[in-house]
């Protein structure tokens, strides 16, 4: 996994960290905890300088979250509970999940898109209750840029300075991606196994009652 993230950043410089960096919003191959410091690390070599990653991270991440922002925003909360609750074990995400997304959204505002971008669970879920709220998209592009700039830059500097020791990183940076993998892996297949069925049955049950 780490070789196809360095071959991005070889071939596309930082197109492929914000192309990277997009796709992890969109539908998370890869982690941003793999990307960003392996971007930090490549800058470390000097392949391309530190703020430069950062940039390219903080593009590629924005522009992720514009999608899920719309598709709140055109869908509503109605209807997004309804498509998950008829695709929503594939997805990983139940009519319950949204609701708690919204509940957070309504409770904090504009801070959860600020720090919504911190925590890896979050980050792109929040953008749909953004969309749903209909919050102005320039005040949801602005949080959601400073969020996601914190966030870039603190794994960024982290792979940066882990740069600075070539020889004694190199070797465990293949384990730890393949490891950060199958956790993925193996959180999504717990997810679809443990997936609500009752709720979104209930749901439907209601949702044609009404």
């Amino acid at each position: 996994m780490d070789v196809f993230v360095k071959t991005m950043m070889d071939s596309f410089g930082p197109f492929g960290i914000a192309m990277l960096m997009f796709l992890e919003n969109i539908f998370p191959p890869i982690p941003s905890e793999l990307i960003m410091p392996l971007a930090g690390y490549e800058a470390a070599t000097g392949r391309m300088s530190i703020v430069t990653v950062i940039i390219a991270g903080t593009i590629g991440s924005l522009a992720g979250v514009v999608p899920w922002y719309y598709a709140g925003r055109l869908m509503g909360g109605v209807r997004l509970k309804r498509l998950a609750a008829r695709h929503g074990r594939w997805m990983t995400l139940s009519p319950g999940d949204v609701d708690t997304a919204n509940d957070w959204f309504g409770r904090h505002g504009v801070s959860a898109v600020l720090f919504g971008r911190l925590v890896p669970t979050v980050r792109t879920l929040i953008s749909v209750p953004a969309g749903i709220a209909r919050m102005s998209i320039g005040t949801f592009l602005i949080f959601s840029a400073i969020g996601s700039a914190i966030w870039t830059a603190l794994l960024a500097f982290a792979g940066y300075l882990l740069g600075q020791n070539y020889e004694a990183v190199e070797a465990y940076v293949g384990p730890v991606s393949n490891t950060v993998l199958v956790a993925i892996v193996v959180f999504y297949v717990y997810r679809v196994v443990t997936f609500d069925r009752a709720h979104a049955a209930e749901f439907q049950r209601e949702d044609r009652e009404a």
